[in-house]
């Protein structure tokens, strides 16, 4: 069918989450509320803290939706209301489905709130169907090394396989929809043309370098995402030869729902009446609590 085209290239803005800790959001802001079904892309840092400075997010409930912790650098420590308890590091995935309702909380680790460090890392958001809003919570958590690493035959584009399947490597995560979850990098003189269903809403969020994307070509750089139209099934993203530093980016790529969304901060249902339910459902406690 062909390479896609850019359709737009939007900012990201710098904002505050949790306890105060800096994120770089591309979405939702003024630009773009959503990618169906993408709620949110956060990138969280990168910022170097001091000891006793790094901040996470305290208890904080979900519902309706699906959250994707990925970490490059830092330690996370998270705990819930299910009981669950675990530690991201380098390079680790959690996949969290919060469907009916969970309390979450995600801090740093004790031990890199002792040392402090360089924090950075992404959190998604990715919306439920309907049918699933209020399944049972569940995670995958997959360590840095469970990871699968693939290279272009030049040895100019890597490829760590999150959520998918790219240059002949596919992801352990188990997704309820059609997922592409990508982290590339690309060295000057580099390409990668991915397969990318014409089905599915897809977009690259660049946080490091600079390069070209889609046909015709547009320049994307550092802090910036390219949409790319549905016409088409395959994304080309190239760096020039005579480039100073590779590009890292984030491919996503997901079936859109096309349903209602009403959402509420970290509440995600399809009808206001749905949003005033689970508000009322947290606030008498059936959310349970963090032991």
């Amino acid at each position: 069918m062909g390479t896609r085209s850019v359709s737009r290239i939007i900012t990201g803005v710098r904002t505050f989450e949790g306890a105060g800790f800096a994120v770089r959001r591309p979405f939702p802001t003024p630009e773009l509320d959503y990618l169906d079904p993408f709620l949110l892309l956060d990138e969280m840092g990168p910022s170097d803290v001091r000891p006793g400075e790094a901040k996470g997010a305290p208890d904080h409930p979900h519902r309706g939706f699906e959250t994707v912790t990925y970490l490059l650098s830092g330690e996370m420590e998270h705990r819930d209301s299910a009981g669950h308890a675990g530690r991201l590091g380098p390079g680790d995935v959690q996949w969290m489905t919060a469907g009916a309702g969970v309390i979450h909380s995600e801090m740093p680790s004790a031990e890199f709130q002792s040392s402090g460090g360089r924090m950075h890392g992404f959190q998604l958001w990715v919306n439920l169907p309907r049918k699933d809003k209020l399944v049972k919570p569940r995670y995958q958590e997959i360590d840095g090394n469970r990871v699968p690493v693939a290279q272009s035959p030049d040895g100019r584009t890597t490829v760590r396989v999150i959520a998918g399947e790219s240059l002949g490597a596919r992801a352990e995560i188990q997704t309820r929809i059609p997922i592409l979850y990508l982290h590339v990098a690309i060295r000057p003189g580099g390409r990668m043309t991915q397969k990318v269903r014409a089905d599915l809403n897809a977009i690259a969020y660049v946080f490091s370098g600079e390069g070209d994307v889609g046909v015709p070509h547009r320049r994307i750089s550092d802090g910036q995402a390219a949409i790319f139209s549905n016409e088409g099934d395959t994304v080309s993203i190239e760096v020039p030869s005579e480039a100073r530093a590779p590009m890292e980016f984030l491919l996503l790529a997901g079936k859109p729902l096309r349903e209602p969304v009403s959402r509420y901060g970290p509440f995600v249902m399809n009808t206001q009446s749905q949003i005033r339910q689970a508000i009322e459902d947290y606030r008498s406690g059936h959310f349970g609590h963090i032991a």
